[in-house]
C-alpha cells in the first residue's frame, strides 16, 4: 500500500515578518470570523493589525516564531515509524493558517501518489472552527487541485485510549511530586484547553462537550482516589463571552483557598505560545501574585509512545472502515444536541 497521512494543525508564525500574515489568514477564515467575505477580508486586515505587535511580543519569548511546525514534524515521523508495516507511508503536516498550508500538503500528498489518504487531526476534540475549517478546506483545495486518491477522515477522538494513556501518564509524575511537596492541602487537578466563543457552542459546536469527555477519561484513568479536579478555559481574546470557567479565575480561586495547581493541557498536544508562554509564564506569574503555593504544568502529549501508539491505531482503524469520515470508535460521539457535530448531515 501507498498511503499518505495528512496531520491537520493549526499552523504559526515561523518568524516576526509571519506574525500579520499569519493573523490576516486566521481571522480571513470564515469559521473564526463569520461574516461576508469582503467585510471579513477588510476586518481580519485590521484585526491583524492591532494583534500583530503583542503577538510578536509573545513569539518574541520563544526567539521569535513558533516551535509548533518543528513538533508536528516531530509526531510526523513518529507515526511514520509506527505505521512502517502497511508498506510506503507519508505523513504530511497540513497547517490552516501558515506553512506548509493545505495547498502545499496537497501538493506533497500528490507527489506520494498514495492509494489511501487518511486525513487525521491533531485536535482530539473536534470543533467546526479548527478541525472542521482543516477538512473544509482540504476538500476544496484537493477538488481544485485534482487529487484523486481514496481518502477518508478522523474527525476527533477524545477519549483514544492511547491519548489518555500519554496524559494520564504525563500527569501522574506531576501531581505525585507537588502533593509530595504540599502535605497539609492536596493539590487541584486544572485540566486547561483553548476557549472557544460561547456562541458557537450555543449553536451546536460540540468542542465544550468533548473537552469534558477527555477530562473525565483522563480522571478515569489517574483513579486517584478523592481527586479534586476542574477544567477551564484559556486564551479567549476580543469582547464577546467566551465558554467558561476563565482559566484566571480558577487561578485566584486556589489563591484563595491556598490550594497548590497542577495545570495540564489537554487540547494541545505539542508545546507552542499557549502552553509555553501564556501556561509557562503568563499564568505562572498570575498564581505568584494570586499565592498559589504551588503552580506545576504537565507537558503536552508530543511524541509520547501511547500517544503515537493511538494515532496509529486511529489510522489503522479508518483503514478499515468503509465510511469516509467516522470519530475514534466509528460512531458519533456528539450529544445530540450538537448541530455543528462533524456528522451532521452525513
Amino acid at each position: 500500500m501507498r498511503l499518505a497521512v495528512v496531520l491537520f494543525n493549526l499552523g504559526a508564525p515561523d518568524r516576526p515578518q509571519a506574525v500579520r500574515p499569519f493573523l490576516f489568514n486566521l481571522f480571513n477564515d470564515p469559521a473564526i470570523l463569520d461574516v461576508p467575505a469582503p467585510m471579513r477580508g477588510i476586518l481580519a486586515r485590521i484585526i491583524a493589525g492591532r494583534r500583530a505587535a503583542l503577538a510578536r511580543d509573545i513569539y518574541a519569548k520563544l526567539g521569535g516564531g513558533s516551535p509548533l511546525l518543528a513538533n508536528t514534524a516531530a509526531q510526523a515521523r513518529a507515526l511514520k515509524e509506527a505505521l512502517a508495516d502497511l508498506g510506503q507511508v507519508e505523513v504530511v503536516p497540513a497547517m490552516r493558517y501558515w506553512h506548509p498550508m493545505t495547498d502545499e500538503a496537497i501538493a506533497n500528498v500528490k507527489a506520494a501518489d498514495p492509494d489511501e489518504v487518511v486525513l487525521l487531526p491533531l485536535y482530539p476534540q473536534y470543533s467546526a472552527t479548527t478541525t472542521g475549517s482543516s477538512q473544509r478546506a482540504w476538500v476544496k483545495t484537493a477538488g481544485r487541485r485534482g487529487l484523486k486518491a481514496h481518502t477518508r477522515a478522523v474527525c476527533c477522538y477524545p477519549a483514544e485510549t492511547g491519548f489518555i494513556a500519554a496524559v494520564a501518564a504525563l500527569i501522574r509524575p506531576v501531581y505525585e511530586r507537588v502533593r509530595a511537596a504540599s502535605p497539609g492541602k492536596a493539590p487541584r487537578l486544572l485540566f486547561s484547553a483553548h476557549g472557544l466563543p460561547k456562541r458557537l457552542v450555543e449553536k451546536g459546536d460540540p468542542y465544550q462537550a468533548q473537552v469534558e469527555m477527555t477530562a473525565a477519561a483522563a480522571v478515569r484513568a489517574l483513579a486517584i482516589s478523592g481527586l479534586d479536579w476542574r477544567i477551564c478555559y484559556q486564551s479567549r481574546v476580543g469582547p464577546l463571552e467566551w465558554i467558561g470557567p476563565y482559566a484566571e479565575d480558577e487561578i485566584a480561586r486556589a489563591g484563595e483557598e491556598g490550594t497548590p495547581l497542577v495545570v495540564a493541557p489537554i487540547a494541545f498536544v505539542s508545546e507552542h505560545s499557549e502552553t509555553l508562554v501564556e501556561l509557562d509564564i503568563t499564568y505562572r506569574e498570575e498564581a505568584r501574585k494570586k499565592r498559589v503555593p504551588i503552580y506545576e504544568r504537565v507537558p503536552t502529549v508530543g511524541t509520547h509512545p501511547k500517544f503515537i501508539a493511538g494515532l496509529a491505531r486511529l489510522v489503522r482503524d479508518a483503514l478499515k472502515r468503509p465510511a469516509l469520515l467516522a470519530p475514534d470508535g466509528g460512531s458519533r460521539l456528539c450529544p445530540a444536541g450538537s448541530t455543528r457535530c462533524a456528522l451532521s448531515g452525513v
